[in-house]
């Protein structure tokens, strides 16, 4: 009984090597986005040719398997794929690839058989990435972006915080230049700011797991007294009514001239509607009465005796 169940057990293993004779291979270390990636359709085991076999993909929105194709058409919904056939491969490559695009499960199919019959094993592809960093000035209620430098008043509290986006969550670092702290967090809190608190600040944003992945933003505090801070911004007051009037005037001179060019095209219009014939007909009247005139005048002359 033993011999019968462990010869059946060998056929199994037997017919289910001969079956999954497709591989998937792809590459061998993290990918990181914009890297090129290539996956690799093995044909071992099989008398299958490439031309029997396809690449297919995973759609988690559509929540089924969808055949790449070479046809462009069929590309568009992964741009930047290159499909090569060679003797006892296939070749899907990924000229830059990006973690929305090309992230998720490949496997390769044969054309005559059913994917549970001859598929090989799924190849998850995971896509390492870190956008850039956006710092902002949290002090109140409103978050604002901050570009290069940041005004405070001398005692206020001011709280600023960088974020970003990346594959894995990222751990932040704050550090002012010329100082040897460090604050592991997001954000920088400033109590009470004092004169000798601006200066240049750098958050620093690091992947859990790939050194590698890492970027950096750099902001500038300036701490203004209460004086300076009024006329600073009596000065942003000044500077934006400047611009919003100078603003309406190019909008009123743009209206003005754009009503003058309408009123002398249509005047040119209605005077080219008047030809020469018109002018004629209008003269004729005067020129017949200045003959009749003449006739007249002539018939009224007696002829000297």
């Amino acid at each position: 009984m033993r011999g019968f169940i462990l010869f059946a057990i060998l056929v199994i293993a037997h017919a289910h090597s001969s079956i999954a004779a497709l591989v998937i291979k792809g590459p061998d270390k993290p990918v990181l986005e914009n890297d090129e990636v290539t996956l690799e359709c093995l044909l071992s085991d099989s008398e299958l040719n490439t031309s029997q076999v396809h690449f297919e993909k995973f759609s988690k929105y559509m929540n089924k398997w969808y055949r790449l194709e070479e046809e462009s058409m069929y590309r568009r919904c992964i741009p930047g794929v290159i499909l090569r056939r060679e003797v006892s491969q296939l070749l899907l490559s990924i000229r830059s690839i990006h973690s929305y695009f090309h992230q998720g499960l490949y496997r390769c199919v044969a054309d005559n058989a059913t994917a549970t019959d001859n598929s090989s094993q799924p190849l998850a592809i995971t896509v390492e990435y870190m956008r850039e960093l956006s710092v902002y000035d949290v002090s109140s209620s409103s978050r604002k972006f901050i570009k290069e430098n940041l005004l405070v008043t001398l005692g206020e509290d001011v709280e600023v915080e960088c974020s970003t986006t990346a594959s894995e969550a990222p751990q932040y670092f704050w550090q002012k230049y010329g100082d040897d702290w460090i604050v592991p967090s997001s954000k920088l809190r400033l109590k009470n700011v004092r004169m000798e608190d601006g200066g240049d600040y750098t958050c620093m944003a690091e992947h859990p797991t790939l050194s590698s992945l890492k970027k950096s933003s750099t902001i500038s505090i300036t701490v203004l007294t209460a004086t300076n801070s009024r006329l600073n911004q009596a000065w942003y007051d000044s500077t934006n009514l400047v611009l919003m009037t100078s603003v309406a005037g190019a909008v009123l001179l743009v209206l003005i001239l754009s009503i003058t060019v309408f009123l002398v095209r249509r005047a040119k219009q209605a005077k080219s509607t008047k030809g020469p014939i018109d002018d004629h007909s209008q003269k004729k009247p005067i020129y017949t009465a200045s003959v009749e005139s003449l006739a007249s005048t002539s018939g009224d002359k007696q002829p000297l005796v």
